[in-house]
């Protein structure tokens, strides 16, 4: 364990003191926003994007140390074990490599080389590689034994190549070296599938494409790999070289194991060995293992930047305790209408049918009107699917019609509302209540507030990432989940109105204690302490430890319980208030009186500076809620449909999803228009969030429209849309920035310069670039 930590540590850059502290409190049960929140004494102050890392980390090198016992154990028992060879075993940093060196000694099926030697062909072998300058037919005459299935010179010979072919192949050295060359050197080629062309019209772009290999990014990879999964791609890797003359890999295997061309007798039977061995065996492995390594990246990345959007998007900002109606829009179906009080419960339904086929535009409006009026409904939320913007027509004639009403419209994301309609959660909440009505309580809701109500949807669901279904499964639910768990603990959780899902993602607590605690919230009432929580069933002391100070007590008996102070930490507020001779309530909200305190004063051997700074600071407003204030887009009125778009129209639009390549951005047409990456600002921008985040509300201008792909390149650059084109005015450079799908990168021209550039931006880039 010393060992893993301190290479945790020089990873981290961190003490390996802080790591053996967190890798203990670990193992004990505690979870990262305990230890990031409540334990920052114990860790030196790591925080939770360092915990995180750690964890995974752990979890890889505690694997790669039960691998190397069980290998050094095997190559043991097989009595090969040498010093030197256990030195490297030990050496080892990562699986590839520890597994590269176990190669040959891996227990396998007999292959030819081992039948070879069985045959006792291994002296040929050995002796045409040391000593080229032997004759191969003639050294192979010694060897011919028909009792051993060596029945003429040419049995032998290809034994011996056997032999020497695995003996390459297995070189871990060698294979490792050949394998860095490739993904340094090699490039990338895919070409499309005879007779695929109609079929997999959507890949087109990488129907002849190539692209050194290391420098691929993640969304381009992984389009390019389900191009293959879907057999329209065909695609190979390779280091660019004179096809006449011998591959280039072949001259360092030659170099590695000593084999030259100088003419003696062996040295072409010995080059024939090594085109095999590269061509047969190694070009191939190394291709999958590089493919891998590709696949790998390109996950982490994928998984990087949905786990990043996920959390933009729960952290968005709340509209609040308000009543709220939600349209879940639709044509043929009608709109489905469903009105929830301030607390997010359920009040009203209806069905409406504005549009065609059944328009009742007049009757909608009367229905929607009388609701309003009778719920005293403060604001509406529509989803943003098919017949959003007729819907959002109908609500804003309402407004107009009946100001009286005080409505403000806003238009949400209904991404895995359909999701949540038919999940067994919704089944139990509203078991009389018809599914698409269940959407509509969904839309409504996730405008009052988006943690709590997006934490009843798999995260895979809400649709903020890229190629979510191609990336590793296990690795993305499990990053997902730490966000969601990292964002509900930050925030806090009303112990008296959340619902079981989300109390499920409080740290320590899992399904079975929150629906016990809501069972016995139902049952005796609201909690009026933190401390009743001790009464729930099965919420033991760990439990309880763990999931304290994330549990908010709004009004209770001591005030306390609704901050993010942990009960454990009460002394300390009891001793600044006793020390100071105020109490506590009017020591809460005095940001004057605490700033003045010196937390020293108050810190102790238990509860450092650091756990002390953060009471001052959650006493100046307990259970503040880290998300930022709640505004909304205003869509124009008469852009409805992508045909409405002009290039140069100036728009506002929140931002839907952000991709390594740039941003989508909702503008009311159905289809979310790209920004790419270069015209995000009027610097360069190496990575899209440092300008936006999911639920930003951005002023965007349309650069260029594709009404038949149904692509919308937008920019948020200022002044012009380029240099000496005015605002309004078409693009000069064709073909702009678009989108595939709704979340997905336009495939990249042959020259791989990123879409949507004009050729003065790709210019400007790249000049940026070499700086």
């Amino acid at each position: 364990m010393d060992k893993i930590n301190q290479r945790i540590a020089d990873e981290l850059r961190v003490g390996s003191g802080q790591v053996a502290a967190a890798v203990a409190l670990l193992d004990e049960g505690a979870t990262v926003p305990f230890i990031a929140r409540y334990r920052k004494e114990k860790t030196g102050g790591l925080d939770d994007t360092q915990l995180r890392t750690l964890s995974e980390r752990l979890g890889y090198l505690r694997e790669l140390e039960d691998r190397r016992v069980s290998i050094l154990k095997s190559v043991t028992e097989q009595g090969k074990l040498t010093p030197e060879l256990e030195r490297a075993f030990n050496a080892a940093a990562t699986k590839v490599e520890l597994e590269d060196l176990y190669a040959p000694y891996k227990p396998k099926r007999r292959t030819k080389a081992q039948i070879a030697r069985e045959a006792g062909l291994e002296p040929l072998a050995d002796a045409l590689l040391a000593n080229p300058a032997l004759d191969p037919a003639s050294e192979a005459e010694k060897f011919i034994a028909a009792d051993k299935g060596v029945a003429d010179q040419k049995a032998a010979l290809d034994g011996a190549r056997h032999i020497l072919i695995e003996r390459i192949a297995e070189r871990a050295e060698v294979v490792q070296s050949l394998r860095e060359w490739k993904w340094s050197e090699g490039r990338l080629v895919s070409k499309v599938k005879k007779g695929k062309e109609g079929e997999g019209a959507k890949f087109s772009d990488y129907f002849d494409f190539g692209q050194a290999i290391k420098d691929m990014p993640s969304h381009r990879a992984l389009a390019l790999l389900r191009g293959v999964n879907e057999g329209v791609l065909d695609i190979d890797l390779d280091v660019e070289h004179d096809e006449t003359k011998p591959h280039p890999a072949e001259g360092k295997i030659r170099t590695a194991f000593g084999i030259a061309d100088k003419g003696r007798p062996a040295d072409a039977w010995l080059g024939e060995t090594v085109r095999l061995a590269w061509k047969a065996r190694l070009a191939t492995s190394i291709t999958s293992d590089l493919l891998t390594r590709l696949k790998e990246r390109a996950d982490a990345e994928a998984i990087t930047v949905f786990s990043s959007n996920l959390k933009d998007l729960l952290l968005a900002a709340p509209a609040g305790p308000r009543v709220t109606m939600g349209l879940d829009p639709g044509l043929r179906t009608g709109v489905k209408v469903a009105i929830v009080d301030a607390t997010g419960k359920l009040v009203d339904t209806a069905t409406i049918y504005p549009h065609e086929p059944r328009r009742d535009w007049a009757g909608s409006l009367a229905t929607l009107a009388a609701l309003s009026a009778k719920h005293k409904v403060d604001i509406v939320s529509v989803g943003n699917g098919t017949g959003s913007r007729e819907t959002d027509k109908l609500v804003a004639e309402l407004m107009q019609k009946m100001p009286q009403l005080k409505l403000t419209k806003v238009m949400v994301s209904e991404a895995g509302a359909s999701v949540y309609s038919a999940s067994e959660l919704a089944a139990k909440e509203f078991p009389d209540l018809d599914v698409s009505l269940r959407g509509a309580v969904s839309i409504a809701r996730r405008l009052q507030d988006p943690l709590a109500e997006l934490v009843k949807i798999e995260p895979k669901a809400i649709g903020v990432g890229q190629y979510q279904h191609d990336v590793d499964q296990t690795g993305l639910a499990r990053s997902l989940d730490a966000v969601v768990e990292d964002c509900v603990n930050s925030v806090g959780v009303d112990v008296n109105t959340a619902s079981a899902p989300l109390l499920s993602r409080v740290s320590g607590l899992n399904q079975t204690l929150a629906s016990n605690i809501v069972a016995f919230r139902d049952e005796n009432g609201a909690f009026k302490t933190r401390t009743a929580l001790k009464k729930v069933p099965r919420l033991g002391p760990k439990a309880f430890e763990q999931a304290a100070g994330f549990l908010r007590i709004m009004n209770g008996t001591n005030p306390l319980d609704g901050s993010a102070v942990h009960p454990e930490a009460y002394p300390v507020v009891e001793r600044i208030s006793e020390k100071t001779r105020r109490p506590l309530k009017e020591m809460i909200g005095d940001r004057a009186f605490l700033k003045a305190l010196r937390p020293a004063e108050f810190a102790d051997e238990t509860f450092g500076i650091p756990t002390v700074t953060d009471i001052l600071s959650e006493l100046e407003k307990p259970g503040r809620d880290p998300r930022p204030e709640f505004k909304t887009a205003a869509f124009a009125e008469g852009v409805e449909k992508i045909t409405d778009l002009k290039p140069g129209m100036q728009l506002e639009g929140t931002v839907t999803n952000v991709a390594a390549f740039g941003a989508f951005v909702d503008i009311g047409v159905h289809q979310d228009g790209l920004v790419h990456i270069s015209e995000l600002a009027d610097r360069f921008v190496k990575d899209p969030r440092e300008v936006v985040k999911v639920g930003d509300v951005v002023t965007v201008r349309v650069k260029e429209v594709d009404v038949e792909r149904k692509r919308i390149g937008l920019t948020m650059r200022s002044g012009t849309i380029d240099r000496g084109a005015p605002v309004g005015s078409p693009a000069r450079a064709p073909g702009g920035a678009s989108q595939q799908g709704r979340h997905h990168e336009p495939p990249p021209r042959k020259s791989a310069e990123p879409a949507g550039e004009s050729a003065l931006a790709a210019a400007l880039r790249r000049a940026q670039e070499r700086k």
